[in-house]
């Protein structure tokens, strides 16, 4: 995992619970599902979110390129680096950042377009999942593929943490997990055994 963060794009729109961002290209640093951000707001507050879609929209350049018999490399690396129309990046606001606090609750207000949204530190992971009520926040969230986002925002978490405290970690977050899907014990059943899949990985890396 990366030590510093890195930009990622701009807001194109949002609102109280999620935002979306416009990116040019996905490389070098591609966001990544379940990756923590972060996008500065009004009143000094840091919202931290969640990636949980990337779209490649339709590009008109795209459309007569296909139509072409041959594309050279250089003609395919061109369009990628000079798209005609952003790739959207879709985030969940898990959270936000003030006076030197996380809190694990919607902020007050949602991002301004064209706010630069970068990703966020080891530290700060570390730091915001210090508490786990954000998975309520993602079990609750009707867009997102839920379970899925659960696993992959873990599995980020668990790599920031010192290697020695990695699988107490992955552990509690189990534990929170089957307090809050107690009456659906299939469901849980299917994220314990992907969240034990987890903690073999990372406790061995």
């Amino acid at each position: 995992m990366r030590a510093n963060t890195y930009p990622i794009g701009r807001v194109l729109r949002s609102t109280t619970t999620e935002f979306f961002i416009g990116c040019h290209v996905l490389e070098p640093d591609t966001p990544n599902f379940g990756e923590f951000v972060k996008v500065s707001a009004a009143n000094g507050i840091t919202i931290i979110g969640l990636i949980y879609n990337v779209q490649i929209h339709d590009d008109p350049a795209v459309r007569q390129l296909i139509l072409a018999q041959q594309l050279t490399r250089e003609t395919i690396l061109d369009q990628r680096e000079n798209r005609l129309v952003p790739i959207e990046v879709s985030v969940l606001i898990v959270g936000y950042h003030k006076n030197k606090q996380f809190r694990q609750t919607f902020p007050p207000q949602p991002p301004i377009s064209l706010e630069e949204m970068q990703s966020c530190t080891p530290d700060e992971i570390v730091g915001f999942t210090k508490r786990l009520d954000y998975l309520r926040t993602i079990f609750s969230a009707s867009q997102v593929p839920a379970d899925q986002l659960i696993i992959a925002s873990l599995t980020r978490s668990a790599e920031s943490q010192a290697t020695e405290v990695r699988r107490n970690f992955l552990l509690e977050s189990g534990r929170e997990i089957a307090r809050v899907l107690n009456t659906d014990l299939v469901r849980l059943d299917g994220i314990l055994r992907q969240l034990s899949l987890i903690v073999q990985e990372v406790t061995e890396s």
